[in-house]
Formats: structure tokens, sequence, C-alpha cells
């Protein structure tokens, strides 16, 4: 999930503006006239907490799954805590770096991540609030990593060339040390609401969740169904495997999972034309772009539009000629209707508030069965002939 950071490989320097850069590259060609041409109305509409902004960085993968914990406590019952995305991100950095010296720089490095880290994280680490660890460390009000993300790999580089012919003991203390100066040390203990914790205690008596409860699916029409498969996709750094279903499974499990109450973390593809950041909508035309007019590509978000029929062949080849990529991360809340009676699942993102719909994009049954890389969920929102399928308790 790193579509924001592919340019890292090649300039460094221009990883600061990649969200922005990102964002309108994806509503480049696109009408402004779409806004107020589609009309809402929430069949399902699951709480959740506040917006937020993921800044210059390719965090997307913890937003939206942190995001998705603070549901899972609402669900619960519990008063939901603001959970501190770069605490999670930070252990990534630490684990994806051990691996990266391992497999001798043979392994994709930068912010980019995937839903199941925030699970791995969370159970091996734990948790902290916003409050107690913002990643904030040097005046910036946002994050923007892309000097930090340009001398760890810098480091990391250096060390796989190996110049003394072996490597120094010590050369996790000084990457954690570049981490400490940029985003700041991780206190051993803090205080939360009068108690203190760490963030193991923290994450057990405060957040709550059970990380086994949790499973990633995904769709391959060359892997076995209903077996765990490889993700082959390059911000799989931890070569987690995934389960994998039927491609109409995807929205089935997602529907289910919603009228259970539990809400959905969502890796995808945002990087077509007919995901539009800006008007909120995202869906996929009957037409290519480039087979359309200019006139019917300047409207393609004046209204609904019927969708293409997606089959798991088209998916698959999406997938495998790069037409489908994993590129971000965010989170399904909901499911409503357009004025046409189709339905979209109502989809928190973590770009701020600065679109049509003040942080949240309305994205089509078919774009989702066509253009996701994964999904994670509480095995319990699975449909039980689901879980049967998968051998789920």
């Amino acid at each position: 999930m790193k579509k924001l950071l592919l340019l890292v490989a090649v300039a460094f320097p221009i990883l600061a503006n990649a969200q922005d850069d990102l964002v309108k590259k994806l509503d480049a060609n696109k009408s402004d006239s779409a806004k107020k041409k589609f009309s809402f109305t929430p069949i399902i509409n699951l709480e959740r907490t506040d917006v937020k902004n993921q800044g210059s960085s390719g965090t997307c993968w913890s937003y939206s799954t942190n995001s998705f914990l603070e549901s899972e406590m609402i669900r619960m019952g519990k008063k939901p805590v603001d959970i501190a995305e770069i605490f999670t991100a930070r252990n990534v950095y630490i684990n994806k770096a051990e691996h990266y010296i391992r497999m001798h720089g043979a392994v994709a490095w930068g912010d980019g991540g995937a839903c199941h880290d925030v699970i791995n994280m969370y159970a091996k680490y734990g948790a902290v609030p916003q409050e107690v660890y913002t990643g904030l460390n040097y005046g910036t009000s946002k994050n923007k990593f892309a000097e930090m993300q340009a001398v760890l790999k810098g480091m990391l580089d250096a060390l796989v060339k190996n110049p003394n012919g072996k490597l120094s003991p010590n050369w996790k203390k000084a990457f954690t040390a570049v981490l400490d100066s940029y985003l700041g040390e991780v206190p051993e203990t803090f205080s939360y609401k009068g108690k203190k914790y760490t963030p193991k205690t923290f994450a057990d008596e405060v957040v709550g969740i059970n990380p086994n409860d949790y499973v990633e699916l995904a769709s391959f029409t060359d892997q076995p169904y209903y077996k765990k498969v490889l993700f082959l996709v390059p911000d799989n750094w931890s070569f987690d495997k995934v389960y994998n279903v039927k491609m109409n499974e995807i929205t089935d499990a997602i529907d289910h999972a919603l009228k259970k109450g539990y809400s959905v973390t969502w890796a995808t593809d945002v990087s077509e034309k007919y995901f539009s950041w800006k008007n909120g909508v995202a869906f996929v035309p009957e037409k290519d772009w480039d087979d359309m007019s200019e006139e019917e590509q300047k409207n393609l978000f004046n209204g609904p539009r019927p969708d293409r029929k997606i089959t798991p062949e088209m998916r698959q080849i999406a997938y495998e000629n790069y037409e489908t990529t994993d590129d971000h991360g965010m989170h399904i809340v909901g499911l409503a209707k357009d004025q046409s009676g189709k339905e979209y699942y109502i989809v928190k993102n973590s770009w701020g508030e600065k679109n049509d719909y003040k942080g949240y994009i309305y994205v089509s049954k078919p774009y989702v069965q066509y253009k996701t890389t994964a999904f994670l969920v509480h095995k319990n929102g699975l449909p039980a002939s689901l879980k049967e399928k998968l051998r789920l308790n």
C-alpha cells in the first residue's frame, strides 16, 4: 500500500510531496461538476472515530487499521481511544529493517505496509494513545517522512554493502536512534486518565482486542481456494499469508460483516481514473477510459452510471499485468445507495477532509470486487458458511 511512495526509489526528495501529488494525479481530467450530482442514503452506518490525515507519509495501512481497531472498541461497548498510528508504524520500520538486512536488501523498503502489520505489531508491542506518541518530533503539524526515510534507507543500504566484512552488533541501536530523532522516543511507561500503563498493558486493559480474532482475506484464481496463500505484493515485507476466497465472497463477506456490526479494513488500488477522491465516488464504468469520448470522460462523475460486470478472470489479469496494485488502505464503515438504488460502501479515508464528502468516499461493489487486494475483519463477522470453508473456530 504505497502508491504514494513509488517514486521514492528514483528520487527521495519528492517524497515529501508524494501524497499531494498522488491526489492531484488521481483527479486529473475529472470534472468539478460532479458535486451534488450524487445523492447517497445510508443503509448501514457504523460508529467510528474522526477522519485523520496521514500527511506526507505512506502510512495509510496504519491509519486505516487503527481506525478499524477504534471501531472495534465501539462495537465491544468501550469508549474508543485515539490510537497512535505512528507508534505502530515505528515498530514496523524496526521489524522491516531486520528483514531488509537479512534479505541483503532484496525486499521493498519505504513507509508502506499491510493491514496485518497493525495486528502483528499490536500483538508484539501493544498500543499507545495518540497523545502519548504523535510522531511529530521536530515542529511539524503533519507527518513528513521523506527525509527520515532517505536517512533510514541510506543507512540500511550501507549496512547491506557490509564495509567491515561483518555487521556490527550496534546497527539496530543506530537505526533506532534515527527513529527516535525524527519520531520521538517511546516511553516505557505513561499515564492515561490517571492510571499508569506500558504499551502492552494499555493494549490489554484499555483497547482490549484479541489479535487472534482477526483474519485477512484476498482472492486469486491461480491459488487454491479456502487455503492460506502467500500475499504477493511488495509491501508484504513480512511474507504473511492470507485466506484465498472467491471473488464474489469478497463483497458477500463485507456485506455480512457490516450487517452484523463489524467494520472492515480494506486494501485496494486507487490509481484508476474512475476512483475520484475529490468527488468522493469510485466505480467501474462500462467503457475503459481510453475508449471514452472527451465528453464522456468529462462527465464521468456527473451522476450515477452503470458498473461494468466484473469476472474473476478480469480481476486476476488486472493483478498480473500491474493494472491492480496495492496502493492504499482505507476503512469500510457502512453501506449506502445512490438515487438510482445502486449500493456503495461508505469508506473512511485518511487524507483529511478536503473532498466533497469530508474525508469519505462511496465505492461501488463491482469496484471492490475488481480492485481489492486484501481485506481484514473479525472472524465472527464472516458468514458461517465461509468460516466453515476456512476452518475458522
